[in-house]
């Protein structure tokens, strides 16, 4: 083999020699450059044509690029490039959200959240007709129909149907219950002018179905547990108010009050129902059991205060179940109701102070009247708390009115 030739020599061409190892001189030779291992001319040939620069989005066919070489690429899959989106929007426009809202260059980051443009396919016919809908839900819901004071005689659309429509959730008791509510406060009055063991027999039917009225008011029926457990706060409340004097009366009312709040919590406590069943229960039961040990006040009432009390309310309901306007009724009902306490005190020892008394009690009663007819109450509503609870309003009314006035 010849020897090898030297930097000066360029005798041999450099095609020949570019594979073979380094000469081992002194000298070391400079490493080859990296286009000695590709076929390109050598630097004393005039520079070649530039490398076709590939234009990725435009299908994979470079600019410059030769015929035969885009040819053989024609049917290759086109590259996707950094500038283009990985599926156009027809082909995810029924896809959930994607749970970061990351925004690109291109804004197609508004699809995160589901709120694509019209002109990239948008939403869902359903989904884009969601806002729509629930704003007619809202104007359904807070667009009621007027409030019926007829009362509910038949009972044929369940609340939930009777909300979608959107009907008033108010629906007054109506003459049927105005009707027994005056016959109760009647017997009440003429009961307490006999005595309070005569008062008693109409006071504990006032106090069953206040507790029985209560829990179906709330939605909570049957509630046998808890109606039973109200109904015998009540009882012991008013053997408490017979067995002291009538100036204790208040005191034992308390009492029974605190005794039967802390026996229901405990009860509930002990309880294996969901937290919140159990809360509800807790909340109906301290309630219906306040509300008919509040009842007893009738009892520590004086008699003649009773009486007009009574008789006030009796009258109050029965003129709000008039087929008058809201603000007429209410202003015919108290008229009334003072009107009935100033004729029952002349025949007592109250006097011209039954109008504060009859007055008061209108107002409780009303209050009671409007309380039974709230949230699509039925006609078993009607006929307990719509019954009970504008004379159970009253009794602290009668009390505490009634030992002003006399």
């Amino acid at each position: 083999m010849p020897p090898y030739p030297g930097p000066a020599d360029q005798s041999i061409p450099a095609e020949q020699t570019a594979y073979l190892p380094p000469y081992p001189g002194q000298a070391q030779q400079p490493v080859a450059p990296e286009g000695w291992f590709r076929d390109e001319v050598p630097a004393q040939a005039p520079a070649p044509a530039p490398a076709p620069v590939q234009d990725w989005s435009q299908g994979g066919q470079g600019v410059g690029m030769p015929a035969a070489a885009a040819e053989q690429t024609a049917y290759l899959p086109p590259y996707p490039g950094p500038a283009e989106q990985s599926a156009p929007a027809e082909e995810t426009a029924y896809l959930p959200p994607v749970p970061a809202p990351a925004q690109d260059e291109d804004g197609a980051g508004q699809a995160a959240w589901g709120h694509l443009p019209a002109v990239a396919g948008g939403l869902p016919p359903q989904a884009a007709a969601a806002p729509a809908e629930d704003g007619a839900e809202a104007v359904e819901v807070t667009t009621w129909s007027p409030p019926t004071l007829a009362g509910n005689t038949l009972r044929a659309v369940d609340p939930a149907q009777a909300r979608a429509e959107g009907r008033s959730p108010i629906i007054d008791p109506g003459p049927q219950s105005a009707i027994l509510t005056a016959a109760l406060g009647l017997l009440l009055g003429v009961a307490a002018a006999l005595g309070q063991y005569a008062l008693l027999v109409p006071l504990i039917a006032l106090q069953a179905l206040t507790a029985a009225g209560w829990f179906r008011l709330n939605g909570m029926w049957p509630a046998r547990q808890g109606i039973a457990l109200a109904f015998a706060g009540a009882v012991v409340a008013d053997v408490a108010v017979l067995a002291v004097d009538r100036t204790y009366g208040p005191g034992a009312i308390v009492g029974t009050l605190g005794a039967w709040v802390l026996l229901t919590l405990v009860l509930q406590l002990r309880s294996h129902a969901d937290p919140d069943e159990r809360m509800s229960g807790l909340m109906a039961s301290v309630a219906s059991a306040a509300l008919a040990i509040i009842c007893a006040g009738y009892l520590a009432a004086g008699s003649a205060a009773v009486s007009v009390g009574a008789a006030a309310v009796a009258v109050a309901v029965f003129a709000r179940a008039l087929p008058l306007p809201t603000a007429p009724s209410v202003g015919v009902s108290l008229a009334a109701a003072a009107g009935a306490g100033i004729a029952v005190g002349g025949l007592t020892s109250v006097g011209v102070g039954g109008a504060l008394i009859g007055l008061v009690c209108g107002v409780c009663a009303l209050i009671g009247l409007r309380v039974a007819a709230y949230d699509y109450p039925s006609k078993f509503v009607h006929m307990t708390a719509g019954v009970a609870l504008p004379l159970a309003a009253a009794a602290p009314a009668v009390y505490l009115i009634g030992r002003v006035v006399g």
